[in-house]
């Protein structure tokens, strides 16, 4: 053997022990890194690590997200970075078990971890729905309670099943593989952020369109756009309401004045009824006088009633002009409630009067003949031209003659 061929047999076998050096140092947790070498039926992965020596990877280890073919996670040349968690016995199948799973699932554990700390917003898709929440996948399994799935209560879960949706973290622990996510607070936070844009857009005075989100028995909460505004109860209208569900439905568009705008505490107060015709506005056309309308008595005085007779407009019946009848007060023929019609009397709009009767409508009453008492001295006509003394004087000198009449 020649110099030269001794000194190569010498670097071959210095090589040799450096390598079985570095095999003996393998031990179960370490990270190796491995070429795949084939894919054994679908099965499991051959895993190359130098040396002569091979590994296997099983079907479990593959990956921590659901998959259908070995070749959908991992490829026949390509180098991985992997975990030993098993030292095989069986040496046809590789020296060692490895997981490349657990080093993705590491990974994937790192990356959350700093997107919780940074306030990251992740998508991901539920791959679940289970009693109390939703599965989803970040290349890990993460939960989402019920109560953090949507702002409003969702009876059903069954659509989420399939569907990517974003989520803030909320709670981490890698140790116990344990991840808390929240679509809530996103819906929220997003809510908040268009709610100040809203806020920002709103200016007092304007009037804008909105849609009837919620009804209270104090008014109405309308949606202007991702912030809800107040109609009270006493803005809804000109006549008068008992319940704003009597004038507004749910999903209703309406149009609403901007009272005014608290940015600071973000309320918003809202008005319809300025929004529509003040009630007295042509009222001279809805009502000119000699026009008989129906109304209803909304209250009554000793000197009268006064009646509603279209919505925000009240006209007052004078008592002498409720009956031809004389009554004492107008409470012995009409109620507060009672459905009346009336004629128009005159009508103001500049001082907002509307004088009304009923009595207008109904016949004057034919007056009883009565025959005058003995004692009664007749009235006298004016047409006649004769004087209350000239007819006493000549009843008394009718009653003169007849006396003499019986003298003789």
């Amino acid at each position: 053997m020649t110099e030269n061929e001794n000194i190569h047999e010498v670097e071959e076998q210095q090589s040799m022990s450096e390598v079985m050096k570095d095999v003996e140092e393998i031990n179960i947790g370490d990270v190796v890194q491995g070429e795949v070498l084939a894919i054994d039926e679908n099965k499991q992965a051959i895993v190359g690590l130098g040396g002569g020596l091979e590994g296997v990877i099983p079907h479990n280890e593959l990956s921590a997200s659901p998959f259908e073919n070995v070749t959908d996670v991992i490829t026949v040349g390509e180098k991985l970075d992997l975990v030993v968690i098993k030292e095989s016995k069986d040496k046809e199948n590789g020296s060692f078990m490895l997981s490349k799973r657990r080093i993705d699932a590491k990974k994937v554990w790192e990356k959350i971890q700093k997107d919780y700390e940074e306030g990251t917003i992740i998508e991901a898709p539920v791959t679940n729905v289970v009693k109390g929440g939703l599965v989803v996948d970040v290349g890990v399994r993460g939960f989402v309670p019920a109560s953090m799935v949507e702002v409003q209560f969702v009876e059903d879960f069954s659509e989420y099943k399939g569907k990517t949706m974003a989520f803030k973290i909320i709670e981490i622990e890698p140790s116990e593989n344990r991840l808390i996510l929240s679509h809530k607070a996103v819906v929220e936070a997003e809510n908040e952020a268009k709610k100040g844009e809203v806020l920002d857009s709103l200016v007092e005075g304007e009037v804008i369109k909105g849609t009837v989100a919620r009804l209270t028995n104090f008014g109405a909460f309308i949606d202007l756009g991702g912030v809800d505004g107040l109609v009270h109860i006493s803005q809804i209208s000109y006549g008068h309401v008992n319940e704003p569900g009597d004038v507004l439905t749910v999903g209703e568009e309406v149009d609403v004045k901007i009272l005014s705008v608290n940015k600071e505490e973000g309320r918003i107060s809202l008005s319809i009824k300025d929004t529509l015709p003040g009630p007295w506005e042509d009222i001279e056309e809805r009502a000119p006088a000699g026009a008989v309308l129906e109304g209803e008595v909304k209250r009554l005085t000793s000197f009268g009633a006064f009646v509603e007779v279209f919505s925000g407009v009240e006209g007052l019946v004078h008592i002498s002009q409720i009956s031809h009848n004389h009554i004492a007060t107008p409470h012995e023929v009409l109620n507060v409630g009672d459905k009346i019609k009336v004629k128009v009397l005159s009508v103001s709009p500049d001082e907002q009067r509307l004088s009304l009767s009923i009595k207008a409508l109904e016949a004057k009453p034919e007056r009883i003949h009565q025959e005058p008492k003995a004692e009664e001295v007749p009235e006298v006509e004016e047409e006649t031209g004769f004087t209350l003394g000239d007819l006493i004087g000549d009843q008394l000198a009718d009653i003169d003659t007849e006396d003499q009449n019986e003298d003789k």
